[in-house]
């Protein structure tokens, strides 16, 4: 069982571990252990987060989320299997740390009119810059 918070927590049914030989350097390690972990989680079908924790989380994960509506987190980025173990655990609470909280609703704002004059004096200078920079005339 995963504890995210007090509300929370991650059944083990909902969760299932893959490991592979893991890329990069590890010399002979590399060719012999197997350290990558491939954690995927049932997010879709998990009884413990709400639907717009489930939506939220489905955004934020991206490509991770797949067409069954589970996550996959490959993680691979030490030589030890236990911490690689370890790592993947801790980003799928963070990731659903993230989706629980609500963000913030933009509210839309206008320049203010001192912005505006600034910006317009900005590029009526580079305009005449850009126009000293054409071909230079005889005057005879």
């Amino acid at each position: 069982m995963l504890r995210v918070n007090d509300e929370i927590t991650i059944e083990d049914w909902e969760l299932t571990e893959q490991f592979s030989r893991s890329s990069g350097p590890g010399g002979q390690n590399v060719n012999k252990v197997s350290t990558a972990v491939e954690l995927r989680f049932e997010a879709e079908r998990s009884p413990n987060l709400p639907g717009h924790v489930k939506a939220r989380l489905k955004r934020l994960a991206g490509r991770r989320w797949t067409s069954e509506g589970a996550l996959i987190l490959r993680v691979e980025d030490t030589r030890s299997q236990a911490r690689n173990r370890e790592i993947a655990r801790e980003r799928l609470v963070e990731l659903i740390e993230k989706a629980l909280h609500r963000p913030k609703r933009r509210i839309a704002t206008r320049p203010t009119l001192g912005s505006k004059k600034r910006r317009m004096d900005a590029k009526s200078r580079r305009g005449e810059v850009k126009a000293m920079r054409g071909r230079v005339r005889d005057e005879d």
